[in-house]
């Protein structure tokens, strides 16, 4: 039987974090603590957990029961949280800036009856509400 110092030792390694790197990413003064725990010594605390969750974004929920979580990284759930907080309005421009900046086409239809398109370098134009036609620049 597998036990969580072993994933928890496995997850950090996906990640590519030692012992004291991991440590320092959550916010530990020392590594000592975390090398017990992965060498077995010593058992895991949920608060030495949550902290190296917060600090690395590794997952939680394999550490705990083996079965992959969300598959998100902490950017991502971040980056999620804050669009489903934000308003409408910034929804549009953060869709509008993220397909802006992985495409080099001049027109993207988003969806409904919205389109965007990159008027210049790095400008992102977020328009065309309804059948009025969005102009484009050259």
């Amino acid at each position: 039987m597998e036990k969580i110092h072993d994933r928890l030792r496995a997850e950090l390694e996906a990640h590519g974090l030692s012992a004291a790197r991991a440590a320092r990413d959550a916010g530990e003064s020392d590594s000592q603590g975390l090398r017990d725990v992965l060498s077995g010594r010593k058992r895991l605390t949920a608060d030495l957990l949550g902290a190296l969750v917060k600090g690395t974004g590794i997952d939680s929920q394999f550490v705990l029961t083996g079965q992959r979580g969300s598959g998100l990284s902490a950017e991502e759930k971040l980056l999620l949280e804050y669009f489903r907080d934000a308003s409408k309005e910034v929804r549009r421009a953060a869709l509008g800036a993220l397909v802006g900046a992985t495409t080099a086409a001049s027109a993207t239809h988003v969806g409904g009856t919205h389109s965007q398109h990159s008027s210049g370098h790095g400008a992102i134009h977020i328009g065309g509400v309804g059948n009025t036609p969005t102009k484009r620049r050259k």
